[in-house]
């Protein structure tokens, strides 16, 4: 018995322990990049300021306007912002699965590129003012914006700099959900490689995988706690 749990640990444990030092260097490299990889830019008011004096459209006029606009909307809003937007207030409006709905507080105006605008406002204003380019537009998560970062969808937009500096944008939230750049994405690349098996393609696949692995990791230390008790020295019987 001592025989058979000796060789299945030794054997066992050879054959998973690059996962095992998978695991601890992707443990080590999450340390790093805790430290020094700095969040998103914090979340706050979008524009300049909010200038309610211009506002000469009300909440229920603009819902009217909004659903003008989009007559296959059919249901009431959900909720209603005001945000400011090329230094304009705007009523953000939000009905049940639909895009955000934009009506311009001032004259009433609808306009289907002002959730766009929007996005690439708060991009800007994180990113200190840099001029940017949208790249992407997310409704589903990627390999690098991956589920951990929660919030769909997201416009992706990218500056001109040297080391590619992009950032995710939700205007649900109206924040930067991710800013990352070449350095920091590499470094996430590694780690979810390593922690995450992100190099097999397909959830179901990898997830089997990691089952086996972590299955097989939890085996070879039970069988190493086992070996310790029976193997342990026996104490002598004194006479």
């Amino acid at each position: 018995m001592k025989s058979w749990i000796r060789k299945a640990h030794r054997w066992i444990g050879l054959i998973f322990s690059i996962t095992l030092l998978m695991s601890s260097g992707s443990g080590v490299l999450h340390i790093i990049m805790s430290r020094t990889q700095a969040p998103p830019p914090a979340a706050r008011p979008s524009g300049g300021g909010l200038d309610t004096g211009a506002i000469r459209v009300t909440a229920p006029e603009a819902v009217a306007k909004a659903l003008e606009a989009s007559p296959a909307i059919k249901t009431p809003p959900l909720a209603v912002n005001l945000r400011t937007i090329s230094n304009q207030p705007f009523y953000q409006i939000f009905f049940a699965g639909e895009a955000p709905q934009y009506v311009n507080a001032v004259d009433g105006i609808t306009n289907p590129n002002t959730d766009e605008i929007y996005a690439s406002q708060i991009a800007s204003a994180a990113l200190g003012n840099q001029p940017v380019s949208k790249t992407d537009y997310l409704q589903n998560y990627n390999s690098e914006y991956i589920n951990i970062f929660r919030i769909l969808p997201v416009y992706r937009f990218d500056t001109q700099d040297k080391l590619n500096t992009r950032v995710y944008v939700s205007t649900t939230t109206g924040s930067v959900t991710r800013a990352t750049d070449d350095n920091k994405q590499f470094e996430a690349s590694i780690f979810t490689y390593f922690h995450k098996f992100s190099f097999i393609p397909g959830k179901d696949l990898r997830d089997l995988v990691l089952t086996i692995v972590t299955g097989a990791t939890f085996l070879i230390s039970l069988l190493g706690i086992i070996l310790f008790f029976l193997t342990r020295p026996r104490r002598r019987k004194t006479s």
